[in-house]
């Protein structure tokens, strides 16, 4: 097995160290696994991670043992090969040390085989500081060199202030997510935002004080010292050692990789969402900055900024090459890593954001032989009024444009996550009411005497949910970004004949919403660049809304024209209850009210026919998207071959199967779940032009409204007003 850098062979002293095979690390947390990118040429494919481990100051430097042990499966024996190869040892990198903790990166990396590959760690003298458990070692599975990566996703992998914790009882699902990976492993879980909650910090926290002044103003002009920094800094360090200390997480976080973008409750409830004045405060600032680091450290593994916001330290209140400067009492008895090139997945915004003293990171992953990532940083720029920077969207498609340039039509999907749905019903009548002159008066006898105490949230005065509604790409606010976005996206699948698809969570519900051309254009799914599924995904863990929200989001599901050629609906998709038990209405075909997460497995069955999807015709074009508009969609379900998260659907060449696995009851601590699924198919569009089809004349039409940039097209190509 060739040597990369940073690992040395066992038993090798790195840098003049003291070898650390005999000495005890006491460990706080961890370890926790990340994947980090893949490097593809035709003929090697090398698969990068890290692993982060937190210690007790003072540890010597830690080694990490590496090897792998065959493929997966269990029937191949060992080759003679692999039973000879030498674990390989992977030196220790500390990003950060205070008089209370230390964190140490292992940057690992691996050739893909032929064949999907169990790999095994051990990190020797490794000891939880506060208990004999021994879990060591662990193991995690890469796929073979022309096999794509098996994805879980998942997003509210916490508990909102005030759930009732007799009724949901801990993260149960990840049993269900450890049972489906010990059949058919998952190569990256992506995390899609919240994967911890820290909105305690206000009701239990170092802000309950802050919380309760009753004036707006003062509030507002509260300073964030650095005491309050530094309590802060201790609330979430230890909130998120907590949570990621929590089993069944916990040994999820070991055995499979992560992915992770975050959202508001990352940092607290509706950052970002709230009215500009008040997020420019100095709390919301300083807290911006503090969620920042610990997002850092434990869901990227990188160094955090030396210094993050305080109102008594100049140098720290504007940010200087996107972060803050050093206060010197910050880095007091305190190391922080320097100096560190940035991973290569990163994509940097350019400015940093109005509330977060720092530059937005975006993520480009290559999962696996055809599938493409992208995961937008909805959060560090996101005001009530941008999700964005509009500069933010051209770095993101310039570097889509040159990765899938580079790999040479290999490319054959492209997954983009989200933090919060972009095809999902509107609610826009409900935006209106909360925000009109009717609410104000309420207001008012809310401030005097706590009248509708839960509907307005202690922050800026507004309506609580108004923040929530705000947060989506379908509030009235963030509707031209949207637009634009999908059809960025529309082009970029169809100039490339790939599959886009959509990944969001956020709301606390299981759905999945279409883009589709028109059926006035008689275009077929598999040959239709402007289709593209959002996977609704959300909570793993935090409780669901009341049946009546979710049935009412089920009556709103109305066919949206997002412009003359693109509707846009839900698709039904739920055809029974979850294990018989009632969580929303039994004509609710759409939304699901129950703890869940989802599967995504390429169908890698070889294409045939030319390139066609299926051998079977497809479905007639529907009159609309309340109908199935493809076969992968005709047969979703809980009686879907893929439904089980493990079964493939054969029929489905090249595509997607997509099983969400949703909880039957949150009591029972296994986790049962019912599984619902559907497929979808590869875009065929560039074989399709080349056919004598008869629907070739509409793929003309298409080309000609959809391959020109969006900026570029003329006014007569752009939605009416009207049309939303």
């Amino acid at each position: 097995m060739a040597q990369y850098s940073g690992q040395t062979e066992l038993g090798a002293v790195p840098n003049g160290q003291m070898s650390t095979t005999d000495a005890q690390i006491s460990v706080v947390c961890g370890p926790l696994l990340n994947f980090k990118n893949m490097a593809v040429t035709p003929s090697s494919s090398l698969w990068y991670g890290s692993v982060l481990i937190v210690t007790k100051p003072g540890q010597r430097q830690p080694q990490l043992l590496l090897r792998q042990i065959g493929p997966v499966g269990g029937n191949a024996p060992l080759t003679d090969d692999q039973s000879a190869r030498q674990p390989v040892a992977f030196d220790g990198l500390r990003l950060y040390e205070d008089p209370q903790k230390a964190f140490w990166r292992f940057s690992i990396v691996v050739p893909l085989e032929s064949y999907e590959a169990r790999w095994q760690y051990d990190i020797p003298g490794f000891q939880y500081a506060d208990t004999d458990e021994v879990l060591a070692p662990w193991s995690f599975v890469v796929p073979s060199m022309n096999q794509s990566m098996r994805l879980m996703f998942h997003s509210c992998n916490g508990f909102s202030v005030g759930t009732d914790m007799n009724a949901w009882l801990g993260p149960n699902l990840w049993n269900d997510v450890m049972r489906v990976h010990a059949q058919k492993p998952f190569h990256a879980m992506i995390g899609g935002g919240d994967q911890i909650y820290n909105d305690g910090i206000r009701v239990d926290g170092p802000l309950k004080e802050w919380t309760s002044i009753s004036n707006p103003h003062k509030r507002r002009a509260h300073n964030f010292d650095n005491s309050l920094r530094a309590r802060c800094d201790d609330y979430y360090y230890a909130n998120y050692i907590r949570w990621y200390s929590t089993e069944p997480f916990k040994t999820a976080n070991a055995r499979i990789p992560q992915i992770n973008i975050w959202d508001d409750h990352d940092i607290i409830d509706g950052f970002g969402s709230y009215t500009d004045h008040f997020m420019r405060c100095a709390v919301f600032r300083g807290i911006g900055g503090v969620a920042f680091k610990y997002y850092c450290l434990f869901q990227h593994h990188i160094a955090p900024p030396k210094s993050t916001f305080t109102t008594d330290a100049p140098q720290t209140m504007q940010a200087i090459n996107g972060t803050a400067g050093a206060d010197p009492r910050q880095l007091e008895n305190t190391f922080v890593l320097e100096n560190q090139p940035e991973d290569d997945s990163w994509i940097v915004g350019k400015t940093p954001g109005p509330y977060v003293e720092e530059r937005s990171r975006n993520l480009y992953m290559r999962l696996g032989k055809r599938i493409a990532f992208i995961g937008v940083d909805a959060r560090t720029e996101r005001t009530r009024h941008q999700v964005n920077y509009p500069e933010t969207y051209d770095l993101i498609f310039s570097r889509l444009e040159r990765e899938v340039a580079a790999a040479n039509g290999d490319v054959k999907h492209l997954v983009v996550l989200l933090g919060v749905p972009i095809a999902y019903p509107r609610l826009a009548w409900l935006e209106n009411i909360l925000s009109s002159p009717m609410i104000a008066p309420i207001r008012l006898l809310n401030k005097r005497f706590g009248f509708a105490g839960g509907l307005f949230n202690q922050f800026d005065g507004q309506v609580d949910l108004l923040d929530d509604l705000d947060d989506h790409y379908t509030a009235r606010q963030h509707k031209k970004e949207r637009r634009i976005f999908i059809q960025r996206l529309q082009d970029f699948a169809m100039a490339n004949s790939i599959r886009v698809t959509i990944l969001g969570g956020d709301v606390h519900l299981a759905a999945v919403g279409r883009f589709y051309s028109n059926p006035k254009l008689g275009v077929q799914s598999e040959n239709d660049p402007r289709f593209i599924v959002n996977i609704v995904s959300s909570a793993i863990t935090n409780k669901p809304p009341p049946k009546a929200v979710a049935n009412l989001l089920a009556r709103r599901n109305k066919i949206h024209h997002m412009d003359p050629n693109t509707d846009e609906t839900l698709m039904a998709f739920f055809d029974k209850q979850p294990g018989g038990i009632e969580k929303s209405a039994s004509w609710n075909k759409v939304t699901m009210p129950s703890r869940n997460y989802a599967c995504i497995t390429e169908v890698d069955t070889p294409l045939m026919n030319g390139g066609a999807a299926t051998g079977d015709p497809p479905l007639p074009i529907p009159k609309d998207g309340h109908s199935p508009l493809h076969k992968g969609e005709a047969e979703a379900g809980s009686t879907h071959s893929a439904a089980d998260g493990v079964t493939s659907n054969s029929s489905m060449h090249g595509g997607l199967d997509v099983a969400i696995r949703v909880e039957i009851d949150p009591k029972n601590t296994e986790g049962a779940a019912e599984g619902y699924g559907f497929s979808i198919p590869p875009l065929i569009y560039v074989a399709q032009q080349n056919q004598s089809r008869p629907s070739s004349r509409h793929a003309h039409s298409l080309r000609a409204h959809s391959l020109r940039p969006s900026s570029a097209r003329s006014a007569a190509d752009r939605p009416h007003t009207a049309v939303h």
